[in-house]
């Protein structure tokens, strides 16, 4: 089965979608507009149930098979949340929200899905049910979680969840997964040094801690050179020193801040272990004390490997073998679709979005040549899951 003709055909009209989307981003939950939209589109569609308000502002369309209701149940998720970050694509479709931005895709995550629940409601050409799961609140709201917390997985029996995010530099109409770890962990921490000021013209009544931010700062390198496994990944990224305040003053306080990004849950609990160990002693050793506030943010996205295989037997059908990587490299970003994966079995999927500017910058855009790629996959992949493989 390549591309599904009756996607190709419409790739127009959901790339208008899309960019309707795009024109109107809004941030973490506050997605009341797009979770509408979303709602509308899923009761035209024939949707058999439309649930709303999950995870605050989560939506899920239920999709029967042939069968009617009963049998088994999969996932399809997607993310609607936005970034805030002033758009510079300067397309005719840009952001009406000034300082808000879709400038990860999930305009195109969106509105791929939605061509898939179209079709979906079209054809039941599966036994079971499908879930299309629509989610806010990804980048950094853990929206994922809110949706299980307010019992997505108990008010419906999915048994495998799946969720695709597009690849710039990665070619259109290709698709890449791997086994095991795929996305990193992302731990926040913020060490706030006490120490006790004074003139800077006399250092030695004093215990600096914009000295002591600087050994901290030293020292914590050392994690990723000296203590983690050199085959396993594990990123300590210091991105904010702040102290003092005039060129005269030693300061009373200084706060170090970063981030730890980690393939491997025992590495991730190393690099707390020896950053607290680390910033304690260097503060104690200069007469000082530390204050260690640590966010313990989205876990290691971590596909099953029967699942990631499967979606590549599925991504090949689409678009021929020598376009699929099955051991695709993993990324160093985080993905809260991680605690899916820890109540599930299932896989995450990149896409390609071709030679576009990077995640996260003012002029990337989701390509629109990808959404019939995309859709395409989505319904294979639940005809497939819920048929014979």
């Amino acid at each position: 089965m390549p591309v599904n003709n009756r996607i190709a055909e419409s790739q127009a009209e959901i790339a208008g979608w899309r960019r309707h989307l795009h024109s109107r981003p809004e941030l973490l939950y506050d997605v009341a507009e797009t979770a509408a939209f979303v709602a509308d589109k899923l009761t035209e569609f024939g949707c058999d149930e439309v649930l709303t308000g999950i995870g605050r502002t989560g939506v899920v369309g239920v999709i029967h098979g042939r069968g009617g209701a009963g049998g088994r149940m999969v996932g399809l998720r997607a993310d609607m949340d936005a970034l805030p970050i002033v758009e510079e694509t300067g397309a005719e479709y840009e952001s009406q929200n000034p300082g808000v931005m879709h400038a990860c895709g999930h305009d195109g995550h969106t509105a791929m899905l939605l061509g898939a629940a179209r079709s979906l409601c079209e054809t039941r050409g599966f036994d079971g049910t499908v879930a299309v799961i629509f989610q806010p609140a990804e980048e950094g709201g853990a929206g994922g979680k809110a949706m299980i917390d307010d019992g997505l997985f108990e008010r419906l029996p999915i048994e495998k969840v799946y969720g695709m995010h597009n690849l710039p530099g990665l070619p259109v109409g290709q698709f890449g997964m791997r086994p095991g770890a795929i996305m990193a962990s992302t731990d926040e921490f913020k060490i706030t040094i006490r120490g006790q000021g004074g003139h800077a013209a006399i250092p030695h009544r004093t215990a600096d801690p914009i000295l002591i931010g600087a050994a901290i700062v030293q020292g914590v390198q050392a994690i990723v050179a000296r203590n983690a496994d050199p085959l396993k990944s594990l990123v300590v990224s210091v991105t904010e020193f702040h102290a003092g305040f005039a060129h005269n003053v030693i300061p009373d306080t200084a706060v170090v801040s970063g981030t730890v990004r980690s393939l491997d849950a025992g590495h991730r609990d190393l690099a707390e272990r020896r950053i607290r160990a680390i910033a304690a002693s260097i503060a104690e050793a200069h007469e000082a004390s530390v204050e260690i506030d640590w966010d313990r943010n989205y876990p290691v996205t971590v596909n099953d490997p029967d699942e990631s295989d499967f979606c590549a037997e599925v991504a090949r059908e689409i678009v021929g073998p020598e376009k699929v990587d099955p051991n695709a490299p993993p990324l160093m970003a985080g993905e809260d679709f991680s605690y899916m994966l820890e109540e599930k079995p299932g896989a995450y999927v990149f896409i390609g979005n071709g030679d576009t500017s990077g995640l996260h910058t003012p002029t990337y855009d989701f390509s629109d040549e990808s959404i019939a790629f995309g859709a395409s996959f989505w319904v294979r992949l639940a005809e497939r899951a819920l048929g014979a493989r």
